[in-house]
């Protein structure tokens, strides 16, 4: 038998030896609220001896303000800098000495934890995360440390990123009024500005349990979670809930334009922002949609039009998950020897172009099928369903809504598409940012 034949047989066999993994249902997540507020959502699945803790902090850079920005992020790194029974360095240790390992991310609107372990570690991540939320240390050693890391961090991901560059000085002026108006890493000054004081009430106000949803996916059993949510969760005392975000951004008027100069960048780069409801708006799945039919893939509208023209290197969109109303980003990367005005009008031809005559039912067709996909490939994993849950707990309203999505998706028509390239792919609610070495003279 030939080698590729044994592999073809030894796949198939294999494949026909794994049973199949039940379909995750609404039924299927089972939820409670301690008496701190702090709700606990619980998924048992022992398709593997594993488990996750996702937990998810609602406090991201909208939740600051001018002074102190940055300083959510800068939580996400002393986090792991030591409480009162686990200290420095000794929340990695434990947790991999247990088997497991962990990450953490903050966005505009977010600060998530997560924790995968075996599942018998899951009282060890119960007592990791119950201290470092009611005892984490803030002494001015390790903030100043910490202080120095951000600040190099914020420094060298701008010399790095043209897309952070870009971002930071395109939100600086598409936003007025709201925080999202500058980045999560914060300005420079309020990095080197933030006090003990500052740093100890903004983790007791948006580190207190009725400030997080937290998510437990794997081989575990409601009961026995419940019992260690009560055991090392329920005693954390609630805070006075966190003030609302109550600044509306005001409506945008006209074009806002800005250029950036940087010495090493080899062709222009040019980056388009335009205004769009939060993502608990009915236009979501469209506009997600809208975003893959642009640059998902060679047969998108983007890298048809501009990658294989040779007006780009490179095109790409972005739609952020948000609490309020943010933005809907396209980027592109100019080809050697074009400039950055015909880059862009070349990324606006393509915008409008969907917006005067629409897409076809095929493209639509084609990026739902990718985007169904990908929905179901993250449900296949106790991370990704993990990750899923809690995503639309909070931007959606309710975990439940997440088995909408896949007829919420399929419902979006292709008047849908034009209507929202129509609504917010406009001129008038458009942000325009340049990157270049030199700045294109007057004509």
């Amino acid at each position: 038998m030939k080698r590729y034949t044994k592999a073809l047989v030894l796949s198939i066999g294999l494949l026909l030896a794994t049973p199949m993994v039940q379909a995750t249902q609404a039924k299927d997540i089972q939820s409670f609220t301690l008496d701190n507020g702090m709700k606990i959502m619980v998924l048992e699945d022992s398709s593997i001896p594993n488990a996750n803790m996702y937990l998810f902090w609602k406090v991201g850079s909208r939740n600051e303000v001018p002074g102190i920005t940055g300083i959510s992020h800068f939580f996400e790194h002393m986090m792991f800098n030591g409480s009162k029974k686990y200290g420095p360095k000794m929340f990695d240790r434990t947790m991999e000495a247990a088997g497991g390992a962990n990450n953490a991310y903050t966005t505009e609107n977010l600060t998530v934890y997560t924790d995968w372990f075996p599942a018998s570690a899951l009282e060890t991540i119960f007592d990791l995360e119950a201290d470092r939320i009611e005892n984490l240390d803030i002494n001015e050693k390790m903030v100043e440390s910490e202080r120095g890391v951000v600040a190099s961090e914020r420094l060298t991901g701008l010399e790095n990123s043209n897309w952070r560059v870009l971002q930071e000085e395109l939100k600086g002026a598409a936003f007025r009024a709201h925080p999202y108006s500058w980045s999560v890493i914060g300005h420079e000054s309020d990095i080197a500005a933030w006090t003990l004081e500052d740093l100890t009430q903004y983790h007791k106000t948006y580190y207190a349990p009725n400030n997080a949803v937290v998510v437990i996916a794997g081989d575990v059993k409601l009961a026995e979670v419940k019992q260690l949510a009560d055991k090392y969760f329920a005693p954390i005392p609630a805070q006075a809930p966190p003030r609302e975000v109550k600044t509306v951004e005001p409506l945008q008027k006209g074009e806002r334009r800005v250029f950036v100069q940087k010495a090493s960048v080899s062709t222009p780069n040019v980056m388009l922002g335009y205004h769009i409801p939060a993502t608990s708006n009915a236009d979501y799945y469209a506009l997600d949609l809208l975003s893959s039919i642009m640059t998902t893939g060679n047969s998108s509208r983007m890298y048809q039009g501009l990658v294989d023209k040779q007006v780009a290197i490179e095109v790409d969109t972005y739609m952020p998950m948000s609490f309020d109303p943010n933005l809907f980003y396209v980027m592109g990367v100019a080809n050697p020897g074009v400039t950055a005005p015909e880059l862009e009008d070349a990324m606006i031809s393509e915008i409008n172009r969907i917006a005067r005559d629409g897409v076809t039912a095929e493209e639509l067709e084609k990026v739902k099928n990718i985007k169904l996909m990908g929905f179901y490939r993250a449900m296949e994993t106790i991370n990704g369903k993990a990750n899923t849950i809690g995503t639309y707990e909070l931007f959606f309203g309710s975990y439940d809504k997440l088995f909408n999505a896949p007829e919420a998706y399929n419902k979006v028509t292709p008047e849908d598409i034009q209507r929202v390239a129509q609504t917010y792919l406009k001129r008038a609610n458009r942000t325009v940012a340049v990157l270049a070495a030199t700045e294109e003279a007057d004509q």
